[in-house]
């Protein structure tokens, strides 16, 4: 029996380490955290029964050896982990008489600081415990970080940088390949405080919440904890959360702090409890993992049980195709939940996930909802062999440590959101709300195979208005948004097909030499086309090329169908600034932005650019002395600097 129960410690051991790498070093889940504590605390129950411990056990290593370029400096102190509970009643026989002070246990990374003569001397990671990274130049660009405080003694203290959900889903959002994209502010947390160039840091919007400290040498805190945290205020550290709790009091205060989860930004996977008496915790010791001076309280997770209805395959403009669990509604954490990501073919492989499964499902920090067990493990079956969104041939693929299912179909609609996001961009049709992750979703429920569909969105209304993120008054805007769009130009429908090479400008530039005739257009070669001023070969041969294709020259007509162009007037404006090529830079204050600008100055013949040359006629900035590279270049070449009000009167009085 104990040969069996050492292989099964043995076999836990290389599966959490595993899952532990691709999670801290690859950003990747094989596995939910659910499932991750369930094996732990597993693993730890064999330990403890058989009293062995195998080497490499994640119940002994503190965390994993850091991989990145950046200095490597050993702590002066082991950073141990916490011993944890999810059992409230564990907290009271922790405190006993003492008081504590209870604060919130951040998801982010573990920073530890030393100040020297009042000035921020070094930042390192927790790394191992034992060994961390020195990120000091990024530490200097946090949002919230002090980089002088009054006291000029040496001062050692530890904190959480986070990164809040809001400024998770922003960047994440910016982020084009979806695989690249992190998987919860944790990681991406990691990823940014972990760079070498600090300037992608401090876009990040990286805060720091002082949670330890470790030394100040010659400040008496009267033995407390709490006088501590009080005292790192007042040198002008933000500090975690945090309330004096006694046994009495323990039970409430826990309540408290369960309430208010979901309405943080920031990612909290539970609390933490430290003695406030500091000379007593001191006293305890530790073992070779905890602290005995302070515990940590893990959220009991709320567990449902459902019926696991369908997988939905979800594709992404990568061709990867993400799997996403549909059951039953039930109730969680006080919302209804129908719908959770299971990430990857591995996830699904690991819970034997099949349709009409009986599963538990859980919201992992109260906020995501995830797959804690499958009770009936049916197994993995019926992956699609042809993507949902295409049509396309599919193929599993091993990436990294997990299997994931792609489509290879180079033409998926999926995975040309770009495209669908250039059509409604500002200078396009301009609608409003279809960000590009909207856009996808759209994509992949079908909902949108080109651009025509995007004007029949009200087939799915009552479908988008269920969706996480929408509801009745957000399709009311989209809706309203779409009609509105009706109502455009044929420059800007030209633009937002996504021709190569073909911008604003030069879709009306073609428009203006064809009087507007689509089908003139349609029919021109590409010898007509470069003779246009302003055109030339390269342009010529993508606008032919794009529309030599049948299935462009049909959606091009759909879409047509669906818009009203008011006709272009040939007098509609006098070419007042043919020829004449302008720069445009700093703010503006009589047009809405500088594009409004450029498109006035197209529309009266001229020509913007970006930088400033010799063929650059006039640069426009309100702020005329300014010592700016591009006023500085015009001075060079003698070129006029005028304002927006100097270019106002150009446009009315004529050159």
């Amino acid at each position: 029996m104990n040969k069996q129960k050492q292989a099964r410690m043995q076999e836990l051991v290389e599966l959490l380490n595993r899952a532990g790498r691709a999670y801290y070093q690859d950003a990747e889940e094989i596995m939910s955290n659910y499932e991750y504590d369930r094996l732990y605390d597993e693993l730890l129950a064999l330990e403890r029964e058989l009293g062995v411990t195998l080497s490499g056990s994640p119940t002994v290593n503190v965390g994993y050896e850091v991989l990145s370029e950046l200095p490597k400096e050993r702590h002066e102190r082991p950073m141990l982990s916490l011993d944890k509970t999810k059992d409230v009643e564990d907290l009271k026989g922790f405190l006993g008489d003492q008081k504590a002070v209870m604060s919130w246990k951040l998801d982010g990374l573990t920073i530890v600081l030393t100040y020297r003569e009042g000035e921020l001397h070094k930042a390192v990671t927790r790394g191992n415990g034992e060994v961390g990274e020195v990120i000091t130049n990024n530490a200097r660009v946090f949002r919230n970080l002090p980089l002088k405080i009054g006291y000029q003694g040496e001062l050692i203290l530890r904190g959480e940088a986070v990164i809040g959900y809001k400024d998770f889903e922003k960047i994440n959002e910016e982020i084009e390949d979806v695989e690249s994209r992190y998987k919860n502010p944790r990681n991406l947390c990691s990823g940014s405080v972990r760079q070498l160039n600090n300037e992608v840091t401090a876009r990040r919007n990286v805060r720091f919440y002082a949670f330890s400290l470790v030394q100040a040498e010659g400040v008496d805190f009267h033995n407390s904890r709490l006088r501590q945290m009080e005292w790192l205020k007042e040198q002008g550290f933000e500090v975690v959360e945090h309330y004096e709790v006694t046994r009495d009091t323990v039970v409430s205060r826990v309540a408290d702090f369960s309430a208010r989860i979901a309405e943080n930004d920031f990612p909290s996977d539970g609390l933490v409890l430290v003695y406030d008496d500091i000379e007593y915790g001191r006293s305890l010791g530790q073992t070779s993992k905890f602290p005995r001076d302070s515990y940590a309280f893990k959220w009991a997770d709320e567990i449902r049980s459902t019926r696991l209805l369908e997988i939905e395959w979800s594709p992404s403009r990568t061709g990867l195709i993400n799997p996403v669990a549909i059951f039953e509604p039930v109730e969680l954490e006080g919302t209804t939940v129908s719908r959770a990501s299971v990430h990857n073919i591995s996830i699904m492989e690991e819970l034997e996930l099949g349709v009409g499964d009986e599963i538990q499902v859980y919201k992992a920090n109260m906020i995501i909802p995830q797959i804690a067990e499958n009770k009936t493990r049916s197994g993995v079956k019926d992956i699609p062999e042809a993507c949902p969104v295409c049509g396309g041939r599919t193929q599993v693929r091993q990436v990294s440590n997990a299997k994931a299912l792609y489509c290879v179909n180079p033409e998926c609609q999926a995975k040309h959101v770009k495209s669908f996001a250039l059509f409604v961009s500002r200078d396009a049709l301009n609608i409003e709300g279809l960000s590009e992750s909207t856009l996808e979703k759209f994509i992949s429920r079908g909902y949108i195979r080109e651009f025509q569909d995007l004007f029949h969105l009200d087939r799915y209304r009552e479908e988008i208005q269920s969706m996480e993120g929408f509801g009745e008054k957000s399709y009311r805007n989209l809706a309203a948004s779409i009609e509105k769009a009706r109502v455009t130009t044929l420059p800007k429908v030209i633009y937002g097909l996504g021709i190569a090479n073909i911008g604003l400008a030069n879709a009306k530039v073609i428009c203006r030499e064809f009087a507007y005739d689509v089908d003139a257009m349609l029919c021109a070669d590409e010898e007509s086309l470069s003779a246009i001023s302003g055109i030339g070969e390269v342009i010529a041969k993508a606008f032919t090329g794009y529309f030599s294709d049948k299935t462009h020259v049909k959606q091009f007509r759909n879409l047509l169908k669906e818009l009203e162009i008011p006709e272009e007037g040939q007098e509609q404006s006098e070419q007042t600034l043919k020829g004449v090529q302008f720069v445009v830079t700093g703010s503006v204050e009589h047009f809405a932005n500088r594009g409004a600008v450029k498109e006035l100055i197209e529309s009266l013949g001229g020509k913007v650019t970006g930088s400033v040359t010799s063929k650059t006629n006039y640069l426009i900035n309100n702020d005329v002395t300014s010592t700016s590279s591009k006023n500085k270049k015009a001075n060079e070449l003698g070129i006029p600097i005028i304002s927006e009000e100097d270019f106002i009167k150009m446009t009315k009085e004529g050159r």
